[in-house]
């Protein structure tokens, strides 16, 4: 059914050519039969043939068809061609015109056409079997009711058909501005990390050249403390490195430097500080830590901490009230885990997998923005018995 649907939109012509025929077909019919004794038959096939033809060209040409139809409701009052089945054709190019976005002269021209239609047909032709004056009127009323209902359903296809184009091209506008705003939250997000990368590096470089001044002043008295500082200095290196590293990959150039003082970001030590804050905001949060705590690598710390922040504000903002909400942090072998859960209202899936405000929102894409820098994996959304989860796997070593 699908197939014949695609089908008849793709050739349109084609159709309207195959109805011309059928109309052809039984015209002649009812000429032959109705009237078989009519003294003009070359008449009405030719304006047979020529109603056909409107009906197979409706939508190739439809106000040249409108014409031509007009042209041959003409003719048949001026050589007394009395009305027969070819003249559907007129309802047909009527409902074609209105509902075609074309010049609005040939809408209105097809109205007034419809219009016109049964009182010239009733002066031309009369009911002999209809006595009265308002019953011939009511009857010409009647079948005028056709002719406006066809302008009337055509018209309201091509509003509703412009309706629909506007709708999609404000679809189509909004989702560009949709894009483009996810592109400036990523390029605005980019930034942010970089400077926040940088003052980690700039803290680890700052460590080393405090340690390697104490490790130059005690090293004729205390070999042994100068030898802790150096290795002080070569683990907060090669921390440094890595961490250049992936400053490098995402700085842009001419970004300048902001001015102050350097200091060190936030950690996962600070997690446990940041909950306590927002506990006594009002929020009821569980805190726990599974595993042996050890240090991490500066940009892991860093992103543990952002990702909590940010879980645990959107649960402010979206929880609803009397919402509770749990942090886990569990250190593996080789890496990080993190599991933020709120049981609120939070988002439905479906809003979620379409991209809607909770699927798409700056802090989601800030959150993975942080994820793939240290090579980590995110995932985030509504928990099957409501409220919201946010999981996510920090390696102490991201892929290359």
């Amino acid at each position: 059914m699908q197939r014949l649907y695609d089908f008849i939109r793709r050739h349109p012509t084609g159709v309207d050519t195959f109805w011309g025929v059928v109309l052809l077909g039984f015209s002649l019919l009812w000429v032959g039969t109705i009237y078989p004794k009519v003294t003009n038959p070359a008449a009405y096939a030719v304006v047979v043939v020529l109603f056909s033809l409107v009906v197979a060209l409706r939508r190739r040409a439809p106000e040249k068809m409108l014409v031509l139809a007009m042209t041959l409701g003409v003719a048949q009052l001026v050589f007394d061609l009395v009305p027969f089945m070819a003249d559907f054709a007129m309802l047909v190019i009527i409902y074609t015109v209105a509902a075609h976005d074309g010049p609005r002269w040939a809408s209105r021209l097809a109205l007034a056409g419809g219009l016109c239609a049964s009182p010239l047909s009733q002066l031309r032709w009369p009911m002999e079997d209809i006595g009265s004056t308002g019953a011939r009127i009511f009857f010409t009323i009647i079948m005028t009711v056709p002719f406006a209902l066809a302008w009337v359903l055509g018209d309201s296809l091509r509003t509703r058909r412009a309706y629909f184009a506007q709708l999609e091209e404000r679809a189509s506008r909004l989702e560009k501005e949709r894009e483009a705003q996810a592109k400036v939250a990523v390029a605005a997000e980019r930034a942010r990390i970089a400077r926040e990368l940088h003052d980690v590096v700039a803290h680890n470089v700052s460590v080393m050249v405090v340690q390697a001044d104490g490790a130059a002043y005690v090293m004729d008295s205390s070999p042994e403390t100068a030898k802790q500082a150096l290795d002080t200095i070569s683990t907060t290196g090669r921390q440094a490195l890595a961490e250049m590293r992936r400053l490098l990959g995402i700085l842009r150039t001419g970004e300048h430097q902001e001015a102050g003082e350097y200091v060190p970001q936030p950690d996962v030590k600070q997690i446990e500080d940041l909950v306590e804050q927002v506990r006594s905001a009002g929020l009821t949060v569980d805190f726990a830590i599974e595993g042996s705590p050890r240090p991490l690598p500066s940009g892991v710390e860093l992103t543990a901490y952002r990702i909590v922040q940010e879980a645990l504000t959107n649960t402010r903002k979206h929880g609803g009230p009397d919402v509770g909400a749990s942090v886990r942090l569990v250190y593996f072998d080789d890496g990080l885990g993190l599991l933020v859960e709120d049981d609120g209202r939070g988002a439905p899936q479906e809003m979620y997998e379409d991209g809607g405000a909770d699927g798409r929102g700056h802090g989601l894409i800030g959150m993975r923005e942080r994820v793939g820098m240290v090579g980590g994996t995110l995932d985030a959304g509504p928990r099957p018995g409501g409220g919201f989860r946010i999981s996510a796997l920090l390696p102490l070593k991201p892929a290359h």
